[in-house]
């Protein structure tokens, strides 16, 4: 963990409590509901708690909960998707992203600096590749990832006078609990659409990213795509 304490939110918390057992005493585990914003206050709450008993700031939020519901805005019946899948989808992708964040910043705003050029910080956000290449059936899934990477520099812009950046990391592919609910035909099929690797990203790969993110100072109001060239195709 680089020496890093780490507060982590999830609604799994058997997960959530085997992560806090394997990496110890830097670890710290608040069930939260990213689309219930009582739930995300008292986890903010319970963080900054903690932060105190160990003496440590707040220099850092990786909002990455999502969720994916495939669905044709119009399907073979002529029926159109419902709007109870699009909240879904909204819901946990865009407002969760953005609820953590406001809540969060206020206690990062007033952080003393970490460096010469007057850091606070860093907000990491997760879009996809869908966010630029959205398949048929991720309408709402695209349109979430897609606002998520289209508020990284406004996001970046309102928080530079605090010395708090803002980046967004869009993946492919990688192995996660959605991932592994994917078929072996639709697996085999995005993987051939990767010109190299032509695999899944390794859930390391990924960390490392996150972890220059954080260190690196000129990383800021972007969006990286960390996708091996994959240009995701129309249909699978």
């Amino acid at each position: 963990m680089h020496g890093a304490y780490v507060s982590l939110l999830d609604l799994n918390a058997n997960n959530g409590s085997k992560v806090v057992s394997e990496l110890g005493s830097r670890a710290n585990f608040f069930e939260t509901n990213v689309t219930d914003t009582q739930a995300i206050a008292a986890a903010v709450r319970g963080t900054v708690a903690w932060a105190k008993e160990t003496g440590k700031q707040i220099g850092g939020v990786v909002a990455g909960a999502g969720v994916g519901m495939p669905g044709l805005i119009i399907d073979k019946k002529n029926e159109p998707i419902s709007i109870e899948s699009i909240d879904f989808v909204l819901n946990i992708n865009l407002r969760g992203t953005l609820d953590l964040i406001r809540q969060a910043l206020p206690h990062m705003t007033t952080t003393t600096p970490s460096s010469p050029d007057g850091s606070r910080g860093v907000l990491v956000m997760i879009a996809s590749s869908a966010a630029f290449d959205g398949q048929m059936g991720q309408v709402a899934y695209a349109a979430s990832k897609g606002a998520v990477a289209s508020l990284t520099l406004p996001l970046a812009r309102d928080l530079s006078k605090y010395g708090i950046r803002a980046v967004t990391i869009a993946p492919s592919m990688f192995d996660s609990a959605m991932t592994r609910m994917m078929s072996d035909k639709v697996r085999k099929s995005l993987e051939h659409s990767m010109e190299f690797p032509k695999r899944a990203g390794l859930p390391d790969e990924f960390a490392r990213l996150v972890v220059e993110c954080v260190g690196n100072e000129m990383l800021n109001g972007t969006v990286l795509r960390l996708d091996g060239a994959m240009r995701m195709p129309a249909r699978l």
